[in-house]
């Protein structure tokens, strides 16, 4: 379980020294299996994402795993306590092969066998990647798969994934919901994603809707999806400054 309270965040605009207030004042639990974030672009939901994960540090507030607080923990601290992160444009690794990462993430030398079974699951011919560099070779879908499959060998109790469906075409975008499945079912965690997909939406057990920097809507799909789909839906949640 992870638990926000009272988490604000501010960039400053080093021409003009105008402070900018990205995320303020948000407050949420997220204890279900799959918990969507969605609204406008520029909202502050992959700012959300990364306070979660300690690339970036909150102006105030605190942030809960587990009843441990980890609000002062750097991203390297936050990974050993458990959580994960799959960044929305994945980084490329030149002179690592993607059977080097797999081992990584998941913390142990594992067998080719192993890494080819996580390749598969996200919808690749692991015989074809197993021994490629992560470098500009491999397509953002490709590399974004691979992000996925990395994720899925770790097995940490909170996983945070940006926008996975971006580069996704539409045949893995149906394998990457089970692997999801497969994901909290091996885990027994919670998974937090970052969209703006239906069919993501669709499969979470709440959504939390962001917009101006606050969470507009937070409950179950049944609650929030048929107003996010309405006409009305785009006049309730405006666009914030920064995502």
């Amino acid at each position: 379980m992870l638990e926000i309270k009272n988490l604000s965040y501010t960039v400053t605009d080093p021409e003009t020294g105008k402070q900018n207030r990205i995320l303020d004042d948000v407050s949420l639990t997220i204890n279900e299996r799959f918990v969507a974030v969605t609204g406008p672009n520029g909202s502050g939901k992959s700012t959300l994402a990364k306070l979660i994960a300690g690339i970036i540090t909150p102006d105030c507030g605190q942030i809960i795993l587990d009843g441990v607080d980890i609000t002062n923990m750097n991203i390297t601290e936050r990974s050993r306590a458990g959580i994960s992160f799959a960044f929305q444009q994945p980084v490329r690794f030149k002179g690592i092969t993607v059977k080097d990462l797999i081992s990584l993430a998941a913390g142990k030398k594992i067998s080719i066998s192993e890494a080819c079974s996580y390749l598969s699951e996200v919808g690749l011919c692991a015989k074809e990647y197993i021994n490629r560099e992560v470098n500009a070779s491999l397509s953002g879908g490709e590399l974004k798969r691979i992000e996925i499959a990395m994720i899925n060998a770790r097995g940490t109790k909170f996983s945070v994934f940006d926008e996975p469906e971006a580069g996704i075409d539409l045949w893995s975008f149906n394998n990457l919901i089970k692997v999801f499945e497969k994901m909290h079912e091996k885990t027994q965690g919670n998974i937090l994603i970052i969209s703006h997909q239906e069919r993501i939406l669709d499969i979470a057990d709440k959504i939390v809707v962001i917009a101006n920097g606050k969470v507009a809507a937070y409950g179950t799909k049944e609650e929030i999806l048929p107003e996010l789909l309405s006409a009305s839906a785009g006049c309730r949640y405006t666009a914030g400054g920064e995502d």
